[in-house]
C-alpha cells in the first residue's frame, strides 16, 4: 500500500512539472507573440521609410538633371556673351 501511495506522489510530483512547465511555456508564447507583433510594426515603418527614401532618391535625381541642365544653359550663355563682347 505505501508503495502504491508513494508512486501516486512521484505521479504528482510529474504532473505538478507539467504544469509548471506548460505555464512557462504559455507565457513565452505570448510573450513571443508580444514581441511578433512590435516586430511587425517595426518592419512595416521600416518598409513606409525605405518607400519614402525611394521618392527621395528619385526627386533628388531630378534635382541634379535639372541642376546640370541649368549649368549647361548658363554656360551657353555666358559663351555667347563672351563671342558678343560683354
Amino acid at each position: 500500500m505505501t508503495s502504491e501511495l508513494e508512486r501516486i506522489k512521484i505521479l504528482e510530483g510529474k504532473i505538478t512539472q507539467i504544469v509548471e512547465h506548460f505555464s512557462r511555456l504559455s507565457q513565452e508564447n505570448a510573450r513571443l507573440k508580444d514581441e511578433l507583433k512590435h516586430l511587425k510594426a517595426d518592419k512595416k515603418e521600416l518598409e513606409e521609410r525605405l518607400r519614402k527614401l525611394g521618392s527621395l532618391e528619385e526627386e533628388l535625381k531630378k534635382l541634379q538633371e535639372e541642376k546640370e541642365e541649368i549649368k549647361s544653359r548658363i554656360e551657353a550663355l555666358i559663351t555667347q556673351m563672351e563671342k558678343l563682347g560683354v
